[in-house]
């Protein structure tokens, strides 16, 4: 195969919360007469985006062209997984014209990329580019850290000092894989939250990369795909905290998964969510609730104390179960006191 045959890839990373879903869903409605495939990587059991992807199937990214890997990291299972699943998608009747892949935001994506030179793949699919999406109200309020001030003081006072929280790593390798960003969110950081994100992001960029703003997942995929960058071929240029480790952990990360019973009064739900990222410093909650007298499921996502909810389709003939995940850094998970605070 010549590289002009080779399908493309677009990898869409960033931080937990920040968009990625939404803006799959508005590549799936406008995909410019592409055949499009999705492979949907989840953090934890419960399959909450891939679910949400499927629900907005067509005729241009049917059903058995979305595939999730849940709890695990892609580029931790390759041979099992990863390469196993990009061969099925390419072996379907009505082969994808263009291939998406949304990480879970806990993943680094260098780990990823280097998953595209095996060469049981290489040769038949490229990685078109990479897409970062970074919140912009939260980078420009510098939620990356407790403290960024702390932090930047304590590196000058002590080099010896570990610096980078996990979080700030995974924000940092994610921009510095990337081939565009995209600041999601755009409408509630305002023109000021929009010029610090910016700023930021410049300044953690090992080189001059787009940088975009997003609302609602919605940008011209003209600019998103085609990019051409084969970003597999392009890996010096695309510096990490983990480069030199034989692997990476996601041992900084937990998840657990809480069964509720049916909910009769939605704002003391989210009263309690808020709580978790108060008292139990939960980074994300996402999945499903039941709602008492409501046909309907209630899809919840919250990044720490922001919380969206909507109904978003009947139960149909599904188990009317609430059930949420929620993620958190290790230290942080502990099941009991989260099943307390949400009133499991």
């Amino acid at each position: 195969m010549t590289d002009l045959t080779k399908i493309p890839v677009t990898v869409i990373t960033g931080f937990l919360g920040a968009g990625k879903t939404t803006l799959i869903r508005h590549l799936m409605q406008n995909p410019q007469g592409k055949r499009l495939a999705i492979l949907v990587n989840e953090f934890g059991t419960v399959g909450v985006d891939g679910d949400i992807l499927k629900s907005c199937a067509d005729e241009n990214c049917p059903v058995e062209n979305i595939v999730e890997l849940a709890n695990g990291c892609i580029c931790c299972t390759v041979a099992d997984d990863f390469i196993p699943t990009i061969e099925a998608l390419m072996a379907r009747p009505e082969r994808p014209d263009h291939i998406l892949i949304e990480t879970s935001g806990l993943a680094l994506p260098k780990p990823l990329l280097k998953a595209f030179d095996w060469p049981a793949i290489r040769s038949k699919i490229t990685v078109d580019g990479v897409i970062a999406l970074a919140d912009a109200e939260a980078v420009a309020t510098g939620r990356f850290a407790p403290d960024v001030a702390a932090v930047d003081a304590q590196r000058a006072a002590d080099d010896s000092l570990d610096h980078e929280t996990p979080l700030s790593e995974v924000f940092e390798d994610q921009i510095a894989c990337a081939d565009l960003v995209l600041l999601s969110k755009a409408d509630l950081a305002g023109e000021a939250g929009l010029a610090t994100a910016r700023a930021v992001i410049e300044a953690e960029a090992p080189r001059p990369l787009p940088i975009l703003p997003m609302t609602d997942g919605v940008i011209d995929p003209r600019v998103v795909l085609g990019l051409g960058a084969a970003a597999e071929d392009d890996l010096a240029a695309r510096p990490s905290h983990h480069d030199g480790a034989d692997d990476h952990e996601h041992d900084d990360f937990d998840s657990v998964v809480i069964d509720l019973p049916e909910v009769a009064d939605i704002a003391d739900l989210v009263a309690r969510i808020e709580r978790l990222a108060r008292e139990q410093h939960a980074l994300r909650v996402k999945g499903y609730v039941a709602v008492t007298g409501k046909p309907m499921r209630l899809l919840v996502q919250a990044v720490g104390e922001r919380v969206r909810h909507q109904f978003d389709r009947p139960w149909g003939d599904a188990p009317r179960q609430s059930r949420l995940v929620v993620i958190a850094e290790h230290h942080d998970i502990d099941p009991g006191a989260i099943r307390t605070v949400l009133g499991a």
